[in-house]
């Protein structure tokens, strides 16, 4: 999540760029919902670069939608997923069992702008079911099945759960101080032309 939603944080790609990373966004917040909730079963979601729970940092993400070669794992094992390419190539991997799903709050603070409800729901329940909160607000990562808890503070993860809460709360303050001026003249018309297709 935070390579697709971070740059959203700071511009209003979905106003900018409706006919690419408007929907886009939405999307990839759909995703890893239904990659967590349903296809993997963890009963949480919001995959993004984190913390190991046990010590270390990596990438998470869902495979499936991951542009990276080596895959984007949402669990701990690096559940490889493969559904195969149609006639061409068959899958190595289409119907994985995941094993323990790594979540981190700040993939689902970026959330927020997109899918409010779900992504402050899911927050409940991470702080109610695991030890997810301390001092400093959220730790970086939770690996939900073992409940096994990152219990670091990254400033780039804090400053997104930070950068979020201002534009949620805030009438996207974060984005109404930097996408101004010679921000939104240079890099509005560039988004505008993008057009995806889905």
């Amino acid at each position: 999540m935070f390579e697709s939603l971070m740059p959203d944080m700071f511009v209003p790609e979905e106003r900018w760029a409706p006919r690419s990373w408007g929907p886009n966004h939405r999307n990839t917040v759909a995703i890893h919902r239904k990659h967590g909730l349903e296809e993997a079963g963890y009963g949480f979601w919001g995959f993004s670069p984190a913390s190991e729970p046990g010590g270390g940092y990596r990438e998470y993400g869902v495979d499936a939608i991951g542009l990276n070669p080596d895959g984007y794992f949402s669990d701990a094992e690096k559940t490889n997923f493969d559904k195969g390419f149609g006639s061409f190539r068959p899958g190595e991997n289409p119907k994985p069992t995941y094993g323990d799903g790594v979540v981190t709050p700040h993939a689902l603070f970026l959330a927020m702008h997109h899918e409010p409800r779900q992504a402050y729901d899911n927050l409940v329940k991470l702080t109610r079911e695991h030890d997810a909160y301390g001092e400093g607000g959220f730790y970086d990562a939770i690996a939900v099945k073992s409940g096994t808890v990152a219990k670091r503070y990254l400033s780039l993860d804090q400053a997104m759960v930070m950068g979020s809460i201002g534009n949620v709360y805030g009438r996207s303050a974060v984005r109404r101080y930097f996408a101004v001026g010679d921000v939104e003249r240079r890099i509005k018309p560039l988004l505008a032309m993008e057009k995806f297709s889905f």
